[in-house]
């Protein structure tokens, strides 16, 4: 059987660069996945409901994290399951009825693993490394954003 499932147009190692660090928030500061993203090739952002702003230690902690999973140079796979069984391992809240019953299953390593149609790198060492460039809290809305770009060095 040929899937013909569409896939976001994204930038793939800015995108993959983005799972990272959503597993990274997850694993660090027990927060969901972002809620909202933009991601795009020069720069990207990651919002997040989150209960306050990150300290400048946690962004360099978060930074490393995130460049120590990169550097491990590992294998970005995709997979097809049942929705059934997508639903038992992975969040599908944010997978639309008419998504269908099977579920594209992106694999990074066996740091991440999550639902998505967008492009991804084949291997964590083609991302180059991530600065965090910035960082700001909405008080009002509980609103985390994340700003990152590739460093090429």
């Amino acid at each position: 059987m040929e899937i013909n499932e569409p896939k976001k147009d994204y930038n793939a190692p800015m995108h993959t660069a983005e799972h990272i660090i959503n597993q990274t928030m997850v694993r660090m500061f027990g927060t969901k996945r972002s809620f909202s993203n933009h991601i795009e090739r020069k720069k990207s952002k990651v919002d997040y409901h989150f209960e306050r702003p990150l300290s400048e230690e946690e962004i360099v902690g978060l930074e490393r994290e995130v460049n120590r999973v990169i550097s491990a140079n590992l294998d970005v796979k995709e997979s097809f399951i049942s929705r059934e069984e997508a639903e038992k391992i992975v969040n599908t809240d944010k997978l639309p009825p008419e998504a269908g019953d099977l579920v594209r299953i992106i694999s990074i390593g066996d740091y991440d693993l999550c639902p998505c149609i967008g492009v991804h790198v084949n291997n964590t060492s083609e991302i180059g490394r991530v600065r965090i460039i910035s960082s700001d809290f909405d008080n009002d809305r509980n609103v985390l954003r994340i700003r990152y770009k590739r460093v090429l060095t």
